[in-house]
Order: structure tokens, then sequence, then C-alpha cells
């Protein structure tokens, strides 16, 4: 059995691929499977309303292909937060949460990265702390009745962008259904900010820490850094993931209407397949 899996993010991908047309994509990259994004557009977020058929038309798509999508990027609560003030917000958050787990359990993904955060288009308070906290608890509960295991993305804003701060809602829900699923590249800028160490901070998840995503980034910018040309250091991030007992990785890229994307995506999947054959392969 390979030693750990390296999955690409849809959005790497023009949206006016087919579905067929992004696991092949995968597939000739080198990657072994997908993550599906379900963010805050109502492009995406239809997707939770996808008929039987529609999704057995997937599921036969991945048996096809021999790539599976076994991940889910949910950033939909962007817009629709656990902690919003509002309470017809919340209602549809816990919506969303519960359509994004039934849409996990049909296609076989094993695992759903949340966003972390309380609050995006409002001030985090400590009601809305504390608004994130009794919902979170309610969707922790949705996915442990499907088995379906949820993890925290450590983010750009200050609720949520250490391992650290993602394990104290962890530990406040104690279920093995939650967990932390770290962004790299926001890690490493965090760490930057507050003069701490990386991988340090990943210690502090230990035995929560469920995926990895390896994402470019420099100080003060979070996305869209090619691979290689920022500040992250991943050979010493992947051997800490090792260390912790990560084996699903994903690289986080997209597509911004470059000519040469797939050339993009190949680079992303040879360049860290390389860092991670070199640190898992060894001993």
């Amino acid at each position: 059995m390979k030693p750990y899996q390296i999955g690409l993010y849809e959005k790497a991908m023009p949206d006016f691929l087919t579905w067929k047309e992004k696991l092949e994509c995968a597939k000739e990259c080198g990657y072994d499977f997908v993550e599906i994004s379900i963010d805050e557009t109502d492009a995406k977020l239809s997707r939770l309303e996808w008929t039987k058929d529609e999704r057995a038309e997937i599921i036969r798509l991945m048996q096809e292909t021999g790539i599976p999508i076994r991940s889910m990027c949910l950033s939909g609560h962007r817009k629709y937060p656990f902690g919003a003030s509002d309470p017809d917000t919340r209602k549809r958050s816990l919506e969303i949460m519960e359509k994004a787990i039934q849409l996990a359990d049909d296609l076989g993904v094993r695992i759903i990265q949340l966003a972390g955060y309380d609050v995006y288009y409002e001030e985090s308070t400590e009601n809305s702390r504390r608004l994130f906290a009794e919902n979170l608890a309610k969707a922790t509960i949705m996915a442990a009745t499907k088995g379906v295991v949820m993890g925290f993305e450590t983010m750009e804003t200050e609720f949520m962008n250490t391992t650290q701060k993602s394990m104290k809602y962890v530990s406040l829900i104690n279920s093995p259904y939650l967990g932390v699923y770290p962004d790299a590249g926001n890690l490493t800028n965090a760490a930057k900010t507050y003069g701490t160490s990386v991988l340090d901070d990943m210690e502090t998840g230990r035995g929560h820490i469920v995926a990895l995503h390896l994402k470019e980034t420099v100080p003060g910018k979070f996305r869209e850094i090619p691979f290689l040309t920022g500040h992250v250091d991943f050979d010493a991030v992947i051997k800490k993931a090792k260390e912790l007992g990560i084996r699903r990785f994903v690289t986080e890229m997209w597509y911004v209407k470059q000519e040469n994307w797939k050339d993009d995506i190949k680079f992303a999947c040879h360049t860290m397949s390389e860092k991670l054959n070199n640190t898992f392969n060894r001993g």
C-alpha cells in the first residue's frame, strides 16, 4: 500500500471542465483523489441538492476513471456561519452542514474540511463564539451519525489561524468526529506574525490532525502563490506530518485563467510527491 495519499483541490481546475474531465485531469497529473469544493457561491451550494441519479453518475465516473472524490472543502459557511447573529443564517448553516454530510456519505467522502470562522462578514464577538460552539456541537453529532470525520482548516483570520486555536474547540466538543485539517501556508503566515514555530503549533494537534493542505504563501498573502516561490518549509512540515501520523495531503491551488493551468497542477503534484516520497520512503 502506498504510504500516503495526495489529492487535488477541485478549484485548481477550470469550472468549464466536466466532472469526468476533472477526474481524468487529476489522474493524468498523478493524483490519488480529488477534493470537491462546496463554497459560498450558489453554483457550488447547489451541489448539495444533487438528485439521487446525479450522485450515482458521479460515483460511476469515479469508478470509470479510477479517481475518487474523498474529501470536501466546505467553505460555504463563510457566508452562512455557525456564529451568525441572524437566526435564519444560523439555521441555513446547519442545513448546509446536514446536506454536506449526506452528500459526503453518498459519494464516499471521508473528510469534510470546515472553515475555521465563527463569523466572516460581521464582527467576531463573545456571542458569535458562543453560538459557533453550540452549532458546532450539533454539526458534530450529525457527522458522527454518518461516520464522516470533520476537520478545521486553519484560516487567515485571528479567530482560528493556528492548530492550537483549532484545538480549543476540538477539545471542547471532544468527539472522534471533529479534528483539525490545517493549511501549511496559513500556519506559516501565522507563525511569522506571532514569532512562533509551525512545527510546535502542529504538535499541539497531535492525535487530532486528520489531513493537511499543502499550500504556498508569502507574508501577508494567502492565495495564488506558485509552489516553491514562497516561504513554506514543505520538507519540515511533511516530516512533522509523518511523525504525527498524517497520511492524507491535498495541494491547494487555484485556476486563475492561466493558459498553463495543467502544467501548474503537474508541477504541484511532482514537487510535493517528491517531498512526500523523500520523507515516507526513508527508513
